[in-house]
């Protein structure tokens, strides 16, 4: 993925910065919707992983919808291009602000978390003299086999309607003038790397649609099943594109979906995650006690994964890739004045030494998104592929 030239290139740019391979990235989104459309499955990119304009306009351009949780994202989607009609909007905790935009922006549709939210949505509709489509995002109770931090799909998480309180809410939405259910909406977590949760969602699903209709009558024409689809983090070049193929069809081998109904899905991660990556230069080589440090010009304020619960990046030193043998143990950490300012520890890496080009792989995902100015440091740049000429010959210019 990195070649001698782009190394080269690398070492003339200040770091630390984020680098895109959009070449990558555009077979990434031609697979994902090839595969979307065998299936015809309607997918919305959840900008949540990664807003970057370049970003956002490249999914815009191959005709994706947007997920958005927050009325900032919306207005962000719009500005972009993403049609409203192909905008959802999810989140616990959406303000009366941000719901008021929503409507006022006519998107697809809300999906709404409770039914103290759900009735705040209609106040403001009936101020709006309009009727609102919103998806029940529910709580199936199904555990994503994920970290703590990324599962939203248990009773005991902040996400979703309990299965258990659907019939009440059901009852109580009837009697909302100007609430249109038109779907239900499910997202039990995210880097999700085994497919049995997935399977046990579909059977969820199957069950909870059947009781509807026997019960309420209810039949609907869109089921969001939300996204959470993970990737490699430890070996990225084994799968630098998502097996989205081996995803849908397994949700279209097991949920019963019924005549003209469509199935949507909000993935974030698996679309852009390894397309990006943090360069960052060695500032010093600290020997300890019994310990060596590799400290880098990039912080946990530029990339905050392995800080905020222990995630790992695949690190590499791309100024010694010939170099493989005779390797030595570093932890590798930042500059910033905090204890959990490190990437990782006792790795494995070619004598480092100060000036040498790092690689933090698979960080196109919930890595330039989350970026912070703590100490105040300098947010990191951005370089994409396709004009990193472009960016060197006009810093040569300043």
């Amino acid at each position: 993925m990195f070649n001698k030239e782009l190394v080269k290139l690398f070492s003339q740019i200040e770091t630390p910065f984020y680098y895109y391979d959009m070449g990558l990235f555009e077979k990434s989104l031609n697979n994902l919707k090839s595969t979307a459309v065998k299936y015809n499955y309607k997918v919305h990119y959840a900008l949540k992983a990664n807003a970057n304009d370049k970003i956002l306009e490249t999914i815009n351009n191959f005709g994706f919808g947007a997920d958005c949780v927050s009325g900032n994202e919306i207005e962000k989607a719009i500005k972009i291009g993403f049609p409203s009609d192909k905008i959802v909007f999810a989140g616990v905790g959406k303000t009366d602000k941000e719901i008021e935009f929503a409507i006022n922006s006519s998107i697809f549709g809300f999906n709404s978390e409770s039914i103290e939210e759900i009735e705040i949505i209609n106040e403001i509709a009936i101020k709006k003299q309009k009727t609102v489509p919103v998806f029940l995002r529910l709580n199936p109770d199904i555990d994503a086999v994920t970290h703590n931090y990324l599962t939203t799909g248990l009773n005991e998480n902040k996400f979703g309607i309990p299965l258990s309180f659907l019939d009440d809410v059901l009852d109580k939405v009837q009697k909302l003038s100007n609430i249109k259910i038109i779907g239900l909406h499910f997202h039990i977590g995210s880097q999700i790397t085994s497919f049995e949760p997935y399977i046990n969602l579909c059977k969820k699903v199957n069950i909870i649609q059947e009781n509807l209709y026997n019960k309420h009558g209810i039949k609907l024409k869109y089921i969001n099943l939300g996204g959470g689809l993970g990737i490699n983090y430890t070996n990225p070049e084994s799968e630098l594109i998502s097996d989205f193929e081996k995803f849908f069809s397994i949700i279209n081998e097991n949920l019963h979906t019924r005549p003209e109904q469509e199935i949507h899905f909000e993935l974030g991660r698996s679309v852009i995650g390894q397309t990006g990556s943090l360069i960052s230069r060695v500032l010093y080589v600290k020997k300890s006690v019994n310990k060596q440090f590799a400290i880098l010009d990039a912080g946990m304020t530029d990339l905050i994964r392995p800080a905020l619960y222990g995630a790992h990046h695949k690190i590499e030193n791309l100024s010694k890739q010939e170099n493989l043998t005779d390797l030595i143990k570093y932890d590798i950490v930042g500059p910033v004045c905090e204890s959990s300012d490190s990437f990782d520890i006792d790795i494995e890496l070619p004598k480092t030494e100060r000036g040498d080009i790092i690689a933090l792989r698979s960080a196109g995902a919930y890595g330039e998104i989350m970026v912070s100015q703590y100490n105040l440091r300098n947010k990191p740049k951005t370089i994409y592929s396709d004009t990193i000429l472009q960016h060197l010959k006009s810093e040569s210019n300043n």
